[in-house]
């Protein structure tokens, strides 16, 4: 599968303890991780990959770009906005590590009328996930 050219970013407020979650949680991995030289809470870039994916995100802080933009972090927009789909063979297995790692499952592993398996999370700061095994590209 080639690496994806498409990479959500996401905002936090406590980035750390996001990028702790995302790992123990649903099973990404450090690839780099850029932190303030005065303020080690303040996470200016990260990257975490899963398999060939990669997701990016940073401390939620004002900026020319999020002025611009209008990027808000799920508690400031009162609602999400996005969800990110990730491919995974083992639905079920993946559900309970996240439930066990304190994920709030939103919607139980169920089978797909248009095929594969799929379960729904939210983190702890509210953005909404979903793992599966239907995999678009197939």
């Amino acid at each position: 599968m080639p690496k994806a050219t498409i990479i959500p970013c996401l905002r936090y407020a406590d980035a750390p303890a996001a990028i702790d979650f995302l790992c123990d949680a649903f099973g990404f991995e450090r690839r780099a991780v850029y932190a303030d030289d005065s303020d080690p809470s303040l996470i200016h870039h990260a990257q975490l990959v899963f398999g060939e994916a990669m997701i990016m995100l940073a401390t939620a802080q004002e900026s020319d770009w999020t002025r611009a933009s209008g990027m808000k972090t799920v508690a400031q927009a009162g609602a999400n906005t996005q969800a990110p789909y990730i491919v995974f063979s083992d639905v079920d297995g993946h559900c309970a590590r996240a439930r066990a790692a304190g994920a709030e499952i939103i919607m139980e592993p169920e089978d797909q009328d248009y095929g594969g398996r799929v379960y729904g999370a939210r983190d702890p700061e509210g953005n909404v996930w979903s793992f599966g095994s239907y995999d678009p590209w197939a």
